[in-house]
């Protein structure tokens, strides 16, 4: 049997959600400036698979990397950590 080598995962919150069967998630980092040492924020985002369209904007979910699905979308979801309020 083969061995798979680990896949990355990320915590982030979704910012859209217009796609069928897609969500967009940003994930925000404080990264502290070289040279003024001034903590800046650095957001990236994902588009993720969502099999189910059951996420909203604002929610809290974890996504997984995955094969790639289309042109862009490279990660799926893999559960809401918590809800919008």
């Amino acid at each position: 049997m083969e061995k798979r080598n680990l896949r990355k995962e990320r915590i982030g919150i979704v910012t859209s959600n217009k796609m069928e069967r897609s969500i967009i998630v940003s994930e925000v980092n404080k990264v502290k400036h070289p040279m003024y040492g001034k903590f800046v924020l650095k957001t990236k985002k994902y588009v993720a698979h969502d099999k189910d369209n059951e996420c909203n904007i604002g929610d809290t979910v974890k996504i997984m990397e995955t094969r790639p699905l289309s042109k862009s979308k490279c990660w799926r979801l893999i559960k809401i950590l918590e809800r919008a309020k």
